[in-house]
């Protein structure tokens, strides 16, 4: 009997080309990274991987960083901002970008409040082991990082209105 996990691989090399594997790994490839070890995640040989690294690098979806004479890559987290703030226009009205951007302002507002602190770092130093306030941690930073990103959406918006009046 065949291990599901090979299964899942044949089927993932039998419906993707080499080089959609290779940007499926480098897309969610947040740290630098060796080429062979996206090769080898990738299911793609080593040079051949070498060559799509540097063809997405060139199409801005990578980064690359040098250890010396070693090139790491990981995805390029200006174009995924640009392309969450693309989705975020397309998705959403004017209208509903400010809504959220109020609502969001709220919830920070809420947090600072519930635990006397201004930041989500403020609060990891005061928090305790075990204490309730990790789990709100989290969502303060999702909630802020949204929030810049509906704000920059919001902008780009205004601009693209501006300039088509």
């Amino acid at each position: 009997m065949t291990d599901i996990n090979e299964q899942v691989k044949e089927e993932w090399k039998a419906t993707t080309t080499g080089r959609e594997r290779v940007k499926e790994i480098l897309t969610e490839t947040t740290e630098y990274t060796k080429a062979s070890s996206i090769a080898k995640q990738a299911l793609v040989s080593e040079p051949t991987t070498r060559k799509y690294l540097t063809e997405l690098v060139d199409e801005g979806i990578g980064s690359t960083h040098q250890d010396g004479r070693t090139t790491l890559y990981k995805r390029n987290e200006g174009q995924r901002i640009d392309n969450r703030i693309k989705e975020l226009r397309r998705t959403h009205s004017h209208r509903d970008l400010i809504a959220g951007i109020q609502e969001m302002n709220e919830t920070l507002q809420e947090f600072r409040e519930t635990y006397d602190v201004e930041s989500p770092e403020d609060l990891a130093i005061e928090l305790e082991p075990g204490d309730d306030g990790w789990n709100d941690l989290g969502k303060w930073r999702s909630t802020r990082q949204n929030l810049a990103l509906a704000k920059a959406a919001l902008q780009v918006d205004e601009a693209h209105r501006l300039a088509e009046a």
